[in-house]
């Protein structure tokens, strides 16, 4: 099976000299300039990372549905969105929206959303401040699962609210619109653990496997999260679900070819290996950075467990560096490292 490859960007923008992005309109226009410039290549996918109270992407829908505007063919995602932010009602009607946008060429659209209950962020309880608190004895947790929940419902065509029977003609429940066909099919979780993976696989999620693992038994990272995707596959059988799942990781790549490469990474030296830590109070596993020549980079990721188990690998980008830069590391990734993990050039 070909697999598909897509670049994550995190949208990082900074006002010093130094920075390709100087502004969140540098990051927001660059990031659509380089979905053209990835669909050109042949890449599979453009996904966005979203955080809030930070000088990088935040709001993913205005920027989702210009990315399907300019775009054919390039799936459009999300890597992660964090639901305690989030107004699933809202949410619903602004998917819909972009995805309608992206299938302007007919048939569906091409949003692919990952969903998170969030990770480690800047502000003190930040979702709060946007007027999202968990109910008395549930966690943020628990909030970020029944909007999701909710989200699901409104964008598979539910009825949620009553009709006004002055305006309707009866107090049938009324969905959201507008609807995008296909779209709840094309829903992820960001899953940082082996047991909550096995709860995606359970709401028939498809699986985003995080680069950070909540978890260490002492396995390199990549077997980990192999043994993740494993237990998630298996407990998607078992559930009974009819389609099949599909799963993504992400790598940091960056092969070094050039003078300016060295300038930016340093040396054609050895790619770091995992890190471990303890994040939030749990000893954590983090992915390596894969960074050298390509053709090692190549014989590497072919190695690697988890990118081998997943259909999708999605190759974070240092977006700081503007278009034309990462516009050459994606077709180096495409040309000399990608064919070797299973990736092929469509068309």
């Amino acid at each position: 099976m070909r697999k598909n490859i897509g670049f994550l960007s995190f949208g990082h923008w900074h006002p010093s000299p130094q920075s390709g992005t100087r502004t969140g309109g540098d990051a927001l226009v660059q990031s659509i300039e380089l979905a053209v410039a990835a669909e050109e290549l042949g890449i599979d996918g453009a996904y966005y990372r979203v955080h809030h109270f930070a000088r990088q992407l935040a709001a993913p829908f205005p920027l989702l549905a210009a990315v399907g505007a300019r775009t054919s063919r390039i799936e459009i995602g999300t890597g992660v969105i964090d639901m305690r932010y989030e107004n699933p009602l809202y949410m619903a009607e602004e998917a819909a929206a972009a995805d309608l946008i992206s299938a302007h060429s007919g048939g569906e659209g091409r949003l692919q959303l990952g969903l998170s209950r969030g990770s480690p962020e800047p502000a003190q309880n930040g979702a709060h401040a946007f007027g999202f608190t968990p109910p008395e004895g549930k966690t943020d947790d628990d909030l970020a699962r029944a909007k999701t929940e909710l989200f699901r419902a409104a964008i598979t065509g539910a009825g949620l609210v009553e009709g006004n029977p002055q305006m309707t003609g009866s107090n049938a429940l009324l969905p959201i619109q507008p609807r995008s066909a296909g779209l709840d099919d094309r829903i992820w979780w960001g899953s940082g653990s082996r047991a909550s993976a096995l709860w995606v696989a359970e709401q028939g999620m498809n699986l985003m496997s995080s680069t950070l693992l909540t978890e260490d038994t002492g396995v390199p990272f990549d077997e980990l999260q192999a043994e993740q995707i494993r237990g998630f596959r298996d407990a998607w059988a078992a559930a009974g679900h009819a389609r099949e799942p599909r799963v993504s990781v992400s790598r940091s790549v960056i092969p070094i070819t050039t003078d300016e490469d060295v300038t930016y990474f340093g040396g054609r030296g050895g790619s770091e290996g995992d890190q471990v830590g303890v994040l939030e109070g749990m000893r954590s596993r983090f992915g390596r950075t894969y960074q050298g020549a390509p053709d090692r980079l190549a014989e590497e990721l072919a190695a690697d467990a988890a990118v081998q188990s997943a259909d999708t690998l999605l190759l974070t980008v240092p977006n700081q560096l503007g278009v034309a830069y990462n516009t050459r590391l994606l077709a180096t990734i495409a040309e000399h490292i990608a064919p070797a993990i299973g990736w092929s050039r469509e068309g």
